[in-house]
């Protein structure tokens, strides 16, 4: 606290749940492996910023969804929109010779505004840059993986990555934003476009108030190639900056 009520942070309460998990040919025991990807101004003060889910296998009804129910909780201080936090997934489970291999990357922005969001984040698995290489993977049992799953949230080096689509997971965030207004912003419900496709409701932006208002941010909502999945999440955020007025 500076100066009676002015407070120099904001925070950010993120709450919620790794739903559920589609991955259309895979019936096997599969694990998700959550983490949390933000920028040099934010910080963690509560919550768990990594998290292993237990293992799931396919339901026995016609959706065939695998089922985790894994929460999420975790509060975030910063004083910039800057860096808006993404949740990082990686799924893992056995091959065909019971090797423990990965089944899908993905990532996705927490919504920007408060109240309750569900995204459905399209997942992809890297590809061998060669017949060879894939059949000598599949017998040794190690397929093409990274290191870090954190690399998902950058787009730094994936113009030399080959994937392929591979499912998807729904998640259910509870946002909740504490001291916007105190540094000149405010949360509003305002559509943007380009939350269509990874939202099924709860669309926001981050606004100042006064001034003439931003123009609209985004684009449509259609489906996009793989290639486009990780300028379309930057843009989730790019979406509310440019829709930033200034009194």
């Amino acid at each position: 606290m500076i100066g009676g009520d002015f407070t120099s942070v904001f925070l950010v309460n993120i709450t919620g749940s790794i739903d559920e998990g589609d991955f259309p040919g895979l019936n096997d025991s599969l694990y998700c492996r959550v983490c949390w990807v933000y920028g040099q101004d934010w910080s963690v003060t509560a919550g768990q910023e990594e998290g292993l889910s237990q293992i799931a296998g396919q339901s026995h009804d016609r959706l065939a969804r695998m089922v985790w129910n894994f929460p999420l909780d975790i509060t975030f201080k910063s004083t910039s929109p800057h860096g808006w936090p993404q949740v990082v997934l990686a799924v893992y489970g056995p091959d065909t010779l019971g090797n423990d291999v990965v089944r899908g990357y993905g990532a996705v922005h927490a919504p920007l505004a408060p109240g309750r969001h569900r995204a459905r984040v399209p997942m992809f698995v890297p590809e061998s840059t060669s017949r060879l290489q894939k059949l000598a993977g599949w017998f040794l049992g190690r397929r093409p993986e990274f290191v870090d799953p954190r690399v998902v949230a950058s787009g730094q080096g994936r113009d030399v990555t080959r994937v392929r689509s591979q499912g998807h997971i729904t998640i259910s965030f509870n946002m909740i934003c504490k001291d916007l207004s105190k540094l000149g912003y405010t949360s509003s419900t305002k559509d943007l476009g380009v939350l269509r496709a990874p939202f099924a409701e709860g669309r926001g932006e981050l606004t100042i108030p006064g001034g003439g208002g931003g123009g609209e941010g985004g684009g449509g909502g259609g489906a996009a190639g793989l290639e486009d999945i990780q300028e379309e999440r930057e843009e989730v955020v790019t979406a509310g900056l440019e829709n930033l007025s200034i009194s």
